[in-house]
């Protein structure tokens, strides 16, 4: 087993905001990425925890909200490690757009 890409995303909008934008973003970030399906998405407080597959592949993770970042981890299957540096780009740019403070 691999070891889990970790992206650690800070923002400033507390707990409970960054968890509402957090909690439309996966379901909308399929839509941006047509490979991609989210097979499980579910909260245990702070948590999500998720399972999605791309290209006949599942991968797994789970999503920490804390006051000030989110950590992000995700085992890929061997097959999507290839990608690993371009998901691990891709989930902190989505996540930089979805965490940002709008005035």
């Amino acid at each position: 087993m691999s070891a889990p890409l970790v992206v650690s995303i800070p923002h400033s909008l507390g707990r409970e905001e960054a968890m509402r934008r957090l909690k439309t973003g996966l379901s909308r970030a399929t839509t941006s990425v047509p490979v991609l399906k989210v097979d499980e998405e579910r909260w245990e407080d702070n948590r999500m925890i998720f399972r999605v597959h791309a290209l006949g592949q599942a991968a797994t993770g789970h999503v920490d909200v804390n006051e000030d970042h989110v950590k992000v981890e995700v085992t890929l299957p061997w097959l999507l490690q290839r990608f690993a540096e371009v998901a691990q780009t891709a989930i902190r740019n989505r996540g930089r757009l979805l965490l940002t403070k709008r005035d």
